[in-house]
């Protein structure tokens, strides 16, 4: 079977792709000790002033996903109310929203997955302006960045575009795809001035990971969209010798930003093709580890020099990234409990969850979370046979974690695919066989504190609010738990299917319901006293 058949299999069903310590690299850049708290000295004033709402992509740039200036918790979430629900009528073959929205100053920012924006009161959901694109080619996760008074996303795959934040009128537009054989598809992130935004090989599904293409990642001035520096995921131009097979790397999730060291960490994807063509079957025609796939990756945010890389699966056969946005934290240190150890935690499609320090990427502790079959780890494929993978293509960790107080909350996906040597079945997809969890593991050793399993995959990421933690599944549950216990607090039936992920204000948290019929930005608020 083809590449670009299974690609648009993976159209079809209406779902996004979103890893082992294998290669790590220092490179000779001297990195500071960071404290604990943020310095949002750098930050835009729109940050600065509003970091007690959700301004940013997964919160704050630690990528904690944390909110705990709210009136959310264990004791008052059984008040809530359904306040408003608001249509959205953009959507790609991917559904119609993948993505966090942003809350700033009674103001909510949200983009769909046909790249249009449009601004909301945050009490009554009443539309304030609107920016229609109507783009056929995003694939998501998308979304918008805000700092500097404008308003930053990509209206198609090709593009970064600010926007005025007050009326949502188009200030600058840069393309970013050379030859138009790359993507974006991530939700950018802004500080010290500067846009950071990545771009992943192919435009749609029919040219995804086609020969020749690699990712890069971009520092965009704010002012003019012009560019810095750009990076690329790739260690070598000729693709490990062979550009017209092979292609891989990029960033899908933003990534975390040491506000006091300004390095930037990013999860990295897979290498192509998966796993092989029937004159290169089994990856014959990348030997060798095929940096920086697979990898987390830091790297200076004013120049774009790589501080250091680790990649987690060296030769990747089955579309297995790295690409979870890293989570910034100080730890305990385990040799002197009166010190902190300043830590970035990763995860992926592997489904295994990394500790590394944040100096030098070295491997703290690792943990697999979901359901493992061993064959994620083979090198090969024998030829002429088939085998079961799990996790699989649509498998582990698929949309974003969150932490708090020491403890990691990952959502996993459990869902198995079929490959050969030259490519992978997908009419045994079975979506109705895909499988949920949210794991909270203790991020001083990544064991496990308690789990929750799901009869539907676990698309919604993981949100805090005060002492709970909110994750939702693709039939579009939404459960909340206490964080130290784990016991159940809310379930709510969204009024469609979930493969985005939330924000939480003072009262309300605001979420996207994309992935089936009816969609919906909703929210439930707490009723004001």
């Amino acid at each position: 079977m083809s590449h670009s058949w299974f690609r648009n299999i993976f159209l079809i069903i209406l779902l996004y792709s979103f890893i082992g310590a294998g290669f790590c690299c220092i490179a000779e850049v001297n990195i500071q000790e960071k404290a604990s708290s943020e310095d949002l000295t750098l930050a835009p004033p729109e940050i600065q002033d509003t970091n007690q709402s959700w301004p940013l992509a997964n919160k704050d740039y630690s990528n904690t996903r944390d909110q705990q200036e709210t009136d959310i918790s264990s004791e008052s979430v059984g008040k809530f109310n359904l306040s408003w629900t608001y249509p959205i009528t953009g959507h790609s073959a991917f559904g119609s929203a993948a993505t966090t929205p942003i809350i700033t100053n009674n103001t909510v920012y949200f983009q769909d997955l046909a790249g249009n924006i449009i601004a909301l009161n945050q009490q009554t959901g009443t539309p304030l302006w609107t920016n229609n694109y109507n783009s056929s080619t995003i694939l998501g996760p998308n979304g918008p960045a805000i700092g500097y008074g404008k308003v930053f996303i990509s209206p198609d795959v090709y593009s970064l575009s600010a926007l005025d934040m007050k009326d949502g009128t188009e200030r600058w537009s840069v393309h970013l795809s050379p030859s138009n054989s790359t993507g974006i598809n991530i939700q950018p992130i802004v500080f010290d001035k500067k846009v950071y935004v990545a771009t992943v090989p192919g435009t749609s599904a029919n040219d995804f990971y086609a020969g020749g293409q690699f990712g890069e990642l971009y520092a965009l001035d704010e002012e003019t969209g012009a560019i810095i520096w750009n990076t690329s995921t790739i260690d070598t131009p000729d693709l490990w010798g062979n550009k017209s097979v092979n292609s891989g790397g990029g960033a899908w999730y933003s990534p975390g930003i040491d506000t006091r060291t300004g390095i930037t960490y990013w999860g990295i994807g897979n290498p192509a093709p998966i796993p092989g063509t029937p004159d290169y079957p089994a990856g014959l025609s990348r030997p060798g580890p095929n940096l920086y796939t697979d990898s987390i990756m830091a790297v200076d945010g004013k120049s774009g020099e790589i501080v250091w890389y680790n990649q987690v699966k060296p030769h990747d056969l089955f579309d297995l990234d790295f690409q979870i946005s890293p989570i910034l934290a100080s730890i305990p240190d385990s040799t002197d409990e009166s010190k902190t150890r300043d830590v970035v935690f990763g995860a992926g499609k592997l489904g295994k969850v990394y500790s590394f320090d944040r100096k030098d990427g070295s491997i703290i502790w690792n943990t697999s979370v979901g359901i493992h079959n061993g064959n994620a780890d083979l090198s090969t494929i024998p030829e002429g046979e088939t085998i079961q993978v799990l996790p699989g293509f649509f498998g582990g960790v698929e949309t974003p974690m969150a932490y708090t107080d020491g403890i990691l909350f990952v959502p996993v996906v459990n869902f198995a695919s079929n490959y050969s040597s030259t490519g992978m079945d997908t009419g045994s997809f079975d979506l109705s066989s895909g499988t949920g969890e949210l794991v909270a593991l203790d991020a001083s050793n990544g064991t496990e504190l308690w789990k929750k399993e799901y009869p539907s995959m676990n698309l919604g990421g993981a949100t805090i609010a005060s002492d709970i933690v909110f994750t939702a599944t693709y039939d579009g549950t939404i459960y909340a738990y206490k964080i130290k216990t784990g016991d159940l607090v809310l379930k709510y039936k969204a009024p469609s299917g979930i493969n985005g992920w939330p924000a939480i204000g003072k009262k309300s948290i605001i979420w996207p319901a994309g992935a089936a019929s009816n969609p919906v930005l909703f929210s439930l608020s707490l009723p004001i006293s």
